[in-house]
């Protein structure tokens, strides 16, 4: 049985009143951790700590010693890469392939963010000869960082490694559902020479994130996760007007004309929804196919579904795994049975698969829904799982105006041939991230993030670094003179 702690100025504790949570495995339902449930006070101590750090020795750290420190760390997590892997897909239920696949890209984010920080030098302005004028990026302060449970620590590298390289200290909250692997990573950092309180764990609840949005003490908070969330982050942030990052998810549209390559929209279509479970921020669960390929391309859909091999993450063949909680499992069987109330044709799945291995834990069949029409709940909603949503347009303005008729705009991709066609939607989809003949690739070097409601601010890239900064401008007049304006 793991068994987690918090980490809070150096050194490992358990809560102050000894709170513990059942860390439960979606696979069979059996508890897997005990990881220790912070309070608002537990919070307190760990944003302190950070503030003392902050104020102290950790401003005396160079550009080169953050940058060092960043590659340290992409070093622990490539040689504790198998392990982090295991702890994220018994945690969250992916394929180890998948999670394999996160810790290289882990190791990459921080490498990236070292690379960007070792390169920072201020701007020096044009001004008079007897004046210094430089622009600057200095770090915000202290950073509350609150991480979703689909990509546990892949969420939490996209804020860490921009805020230590920019010379913020850190309090991080992971989801209470999969913290596992950001309890791993914690022990990595705690092997390295940081000075106490750079660095602190707090795991528990909302009312852990509630305090480090609502802390005079916290001068930035990013957030992934829910819409719902999201907003209440945002207004307890006005407290003192502290900075906010917000990645809010979106209904992603994947927008397939006649003229696209069909064997290669149909197989990027199943990977658009089912990676993960389809429990992935930029999910394209919401399909649009024109009109005069749209039988055949469902047709051919519904081919495939049935022969997804669905199982334990654990297991080599293993394609899809189960959906990461039971309160997830009920909302997505909701939405379909609202998605069939409404219209929709059930092709294949909306329901637990059979056999008694798929009897404990929280197993959905993928799933489609055809014959979805925009005005539908299901077509507007994020439904988080592996459901495939398909609508018919007959033109291209009938399906850019459906596509962007969502309070979301997170990402959007595009399949057709015609190159004039894929500029003219890639520019007028309002959407963060617009893929062309591909779905769901990233770099540490392009910026991520949405449009409208599906949040504020960018991660990666090097926008992604300036989000935990402040612009100064430092002036210095070398030979100050009397100006006598106002009389000698």
């Amino acid at each position: 049985m793991i068994q987690t702690q918090l980490y809070i100025d150096g050194q490992w504790q358990s809560p102050i009143d000894q709170g513990t949570r059942a860390i439960v495995s979606p696979a069979d339902e059996s508890v897997i951790a005990q990881a220790a449930e912070a309070t608002r006070a537990d919070a307190r101590l760990a944003i302190a700590a950070a503030r003392r750090a902050f104020d102290g020795p950790w401003r005396q750290t160079t550009i080169r010693d953050r940058a060092r420190l960043l590659n340290k760390i992409a070093e622990l997590i490539d040689r504790d890469a198998e392990k982090l892997a295991h702890l994220e897909s018994l945690n969250t239920g992916k394929t180890l392939t998948e999670s394999r696949t996160d810790m290289g890209d882990i190791a990459a984010t921080f490498r990236y963010f070292a690379g960007l920080v070792a390169s920072e030098a201020g701007a020096v302005n044009e001004a008079p000869h007897h004046v210094i004028s430089r622009t600057l990026r200095e770090p915000v302060g202290v950073c509350g960082l609150i991480t979703p449970w689909n990509y546990p620590l892949l969420q939490a590298a996209w804020k860490i490694a921009p805020a230590l390289g920019a010379g913020n200290t850190v309090v991080i909250k992971p989801s209470n559902l999969t913290p596992l692997t950001t309890h791993h990573f914690t022990q990595l950092v705690a092997e390295l020479d940081l000075p106490p309180g750079v660095f602190n764990l707090v795991t528990g609840g909302a009312e852990v994130g509630a305090e480090l949005a609502e802390s005079l003490d916290v001068d930035l908070v990013s957030f992934t996760g829910g819409a719902f969330a999201g907003e209440s982050i945002m207004k307890a942030a006005t407290g003192n007007f502290k900075r906010i990052g917000l990645e809010l998810g979106g209904k992603n549209p994947n927008i397939v004309f006649a003229d696209a390559d069909l064997d290669a929209a149909v197989d990027y279509a199943l990977n658009a929804a089912f990676f993960h479970a389809g429990q992935v921020c930029s999910a394209g669960s919401r399909l649009m196919v024109e009109d005069s390929i749209y039988d055949a391309f469902i047709g051919r859909l519904a081919e495939r579904l049935p022969r997804i091999v669905i199982g334990n993450g654990f297991h080599g063949e293993t394609r899809m795994g189960p959906v990461q909680s039971a309160q997830q499992h009920e909302k997505i069987l909701g939405m379909v049975q609202a998605g069939i109330a409404e219209g929709a044709r059930l092709v294949h799945g909306g329901k637990r698969p059979p056999g008694d291995v798929f009897k404990q834990g929280y197993w959905l069949e993928p799933t489609l829904l055809a014959d979805v029409t925009a005005q539908m709940k299901i077509a507007k909603e994020e439904i988080f799982g592996p459901v495939i949503t398909a609508e018919r347009f007959r033109s291209e303005a009938e399906a850019l105006r459906a596509a962007n008729d969502t309070p979301y705009g997170l990402a959007a991709a595009v399949w057709t041939r015609d190159l004039d066609k894929a500029n003219r939607m890639s520019r007028a989809l309002r959407f963060g991230t617009v893929w062309v003949n591909d779905y769901h690739p990233y770099f540490p070097e392009a910026p991520w993030g949405g449009y409208k409601a599906s949040g504020i601010g960018r991660e990666l890239a090097r926008i992604g670094l300036d989000e935990y900064t402040e612009l100064k401008h430092s002036y210095i007049n070398l030979a100050p003179k009397a100006m006598g304006w106002f009389g000698a």
